[in-house]
C-alpha cells in the first residue's frame, strides 16, 4: 500500500486527505506543527498517520519524505521549494496548489532527472480555472480557430441564503490573504493594448458581470492577467482578463480602506486603546470629533446621489465591524493584521450556513469555416462557468475545490495514469481532463453555453 504525505493541516486539507483514504489505496501521514488539527481530520481512520513536524526541521522532514511515495505540500508556499528540494533529493513526485514562482521552475531540469513531477497550481485558483479554460481553448485551436478575447472571474462568496451582512462576504479561507490581496497591483491585456494597475488603484478599477443564473456581481483584475497570454498558448488573443468576483459595493468600500491607510504595512503600538480610538488615529482626528462626520466630509464633498451612497455604506460596514466602539482593542499588531483580525472575528459562517465558489471564462473566438478556401468564419461567445456550494456541516465549497484536484492528481500519479516529468501546472490534456472527469463525479463540473454570431 503506497504512502501519502500531507504537510500542514490547513483549511483545504480534510477533503483531500478524506479522498485518499476513502480509496482504500493509501496510508496517509499528515505532517504538522498542529498536530491537533491533523487528529480531528485523521478521526482514527486505520490507514490515518498524524506527527509532528515544524518546517525548520530539515532532516526529519527528509526523512518523512524518503519514507513516501508522494508528497503533497499544503504549506504556506515559501516552504514549497525548500520541500520540492527535498522530493527531487529522494525521487519523490509533488502536489501544490500554489503559484509557480520563479524558485519552483528552476526545478524543471533537476526533476526532469530525477523522473519525478513537481506539480504544482492543482486546486481552485489556480488549478480547477486552468482546466476549465484549456479545456475550451484547446477546442477553440484544435478546429482551427482563434481566441480573440479570454476573461476568466472567480470568487468565493456567501451562499446566498448566508449573504446576511453588509459586506457581503464571509471568510473560508485565510483574512490575511484577503486584505494582503488588497495591496496588489495589476496587468492585463484589453483590445490590444496592455492596461498597468497600481495598487492603489486596484479597487477603483472595477465592472460589474452577470453571472448566469446568480445575478450581477462586481469584478476587479487579478494580479498580472499578461503571463497567461503565454501559459495559455493565446497569443493571438486581444483581451486577456483574470479577475476577482465580489458582491457589489466591495470594490468603493476597499479603495476608501485602502486611501484611509488602513491596510498599509505599518505596526502600531498604541496600548490599550478602543477600535474608536484606533480608526481616529489613523484618521489623524481626536477621538471626541464625530468620527462618522469626519468620514462623511472627508469622502462626500460635492458627491452625486450614488457617490453619498456609497458613502453610506461604507459607514455602515466599518459600524459593522466595531470601528466606531468604545471596546478595547486586543493587542498591538501591524495594520494589516490588525484589520484581518477584525474582519475574521466578524464576517465568519455561523453553523450550517453554506460558502459558495463562482467560477466564469469567457470566451470569443473565430472559427474559420471548413472550407479551406474559404477565408470567412463564424465566431462564438463561449460561456463556461461553475458554481459549488459548501455542505451545510460539513466541507466547505473552498475547502473541496481546493483540496479535492489535488487529491485527484495524487491517485492519478499514484496509479500511473499521470506520467510526466518536470514543473508542471494542469494545463495540458494529460493533466486537465482525467482530473476534470473525477471532478465531475464529485459535482463539480463546467457548464457551457455557446452563442455563435457572424
Amino acid at each position: 500500500m503506497k504512502k501519502v504525505l500531507v504537510l500542514g493541516a490547513g483549511m483545504v486539507s480534510r477533503p483531500l486527505v478524506n479522498y485518499l483514504l476513502d480509496t482504500g489505496k493509501y496510508i496517509v501521514t499528515m505532517a504538522t506543527r498542529t498536530l491537533e488539527k491533523a487528529r480531528l481530520i485523521i478521526s482514527g481512520h486505520e490507514r490515518g498517520r498524524c506527527i509532528e513536524l515544524l518546517v525548520t526541521d530539515v532532516n526529519r522532514m527528509n526523512e518523512l519524505v524518503a519514507q513516501s511515495d508522494l508528497v503533497v505540500s499544503l504549506l504556506p508556499y515559501i516552504y514549497h521549494v525548500k520541500v520540492a528540494i527535498l522530493c527531487i533529493k529522494n525521487k519523490k513526485p509533488l502536489v501544490t496548489t500554489s503559484y509557480v514562482r520563479d524558485e519552483m521552475a528552476s526545478l524543471d531540469d533537476d526533476a526532469r532527472e530525477a523522473g519525478i513531477i513537481l506539480l504544482n497550481e492543482c486546486g481552485l485558483d489556480p488549478g480547477i480555472d486552468h482546466m476549465g479554460a484549456m479545456e475550451v481553448i484547446d477546442d477553440v485551436h484544435n478546429r482551427g480557430g482563434k481566441v480573440i478575447s479570454f476573461q476568466s472571474f472567480c470568487g468565493g462568496l456567501p451562499s446566498p441564503e448566508a449573504n446576511d451582512n453588509p459586506w457581503g462576504y464571509k471568510f473560508s479561507w485565510s483574512s490575511k490573504g484577503v486584505v494582503l490581496a488588497g495591496r496588489n497591483s495589476a496587468n492585463y491585456k484589453k483590445d490590444g493594448g496592455i492596461i498597468n494597475i497600481p495598487s492603489k488603484d486596484l479597487f477603483s478599477s472595477y465592472w460589474h458581470i452577470d453571472f448566469p443564473e446568480f445575478g450581477t456581481f462586481e469584478t476587479y483584475p487579478n494580479r498580472n492577467s499578461l503571463d497567461y497570454v503565454d501559459i495559455y498558448g493565446i497569443q493571438e488573443a486581444e483581451t486577456v482578463i483574470r479577475g476577482t468576483l465580489r458582491n457589489l459595493g466591495w470594490c468603493s468600500t476597499w479603495k476608501r480602506m485602502v486611501d484611509m491607510g488602513l491596510i498599509e504595512d505599518i505596526r502600531e503600538d498604541l496600548g490599550d486603546i478602543s477600535y474608536a480610538d484606533y480608526l481616529a488615529h489613523i484618521l489623524g482626528e481626536e477621538l471626541q470629533e464625530d468620527l462618522i462626520k469626519v468620514i462623511g466630509n472627508d469622502f462626500l464633498d460635492d458627491s452625486s446621489p450614488e457617490e453619498k451612497e456609497m458613502v453610506s455604506g461604507f459607514i455602515e460596514r466599518l459600524d459593522y465591524l466595531g470601528l466606531f466602539d468604545e471596546e478595547i482593542m486586543d493587542g498591538s499588531r501591524d495594520r494589516v493584521e490588525i484589520l484581518a483580525h477584525i474582519l475574521e472575528g466578524k464576517l465568519k459562517y455561523g453553523p450550517g450556513e453554506r460558502d459558495m465558489i463562482l467560477l466564469l471564462h469567457e470566451i470569443v473566438a473565430h472559427i474559420p469555416d471548413k472550407d479551406e478556401n474559404s477565408s470567412e468564419g463564424s465566431f462564438e461567445k463561449i460561456s463556461c462557468y461553475m458554481a459549488a456550494m459548501g455542505k451545510p456541516g460539513g466541507d466547505s465549497a473552498m475547502s473541496r475545490t481546493v483540496g479535492l484536484p489535488a487529491a485527484m492528481a495524487v491517485d492519478l500519479i499514484l496509479q500511473g495514469k499521470i506520467c510526466d516529468v518536470g514543473v508542471h501546472r494542469p494545463i495540458t490534456s494529460d493533466l486537465y481532463a482525467p482530473i476534470l472527469e473525477l471532478l465531475a463525479h464529485e459535482g463539480l463540473k463546467f457548464t457551457t453555453i455557446v452563442e455563435k454570431f457572424e
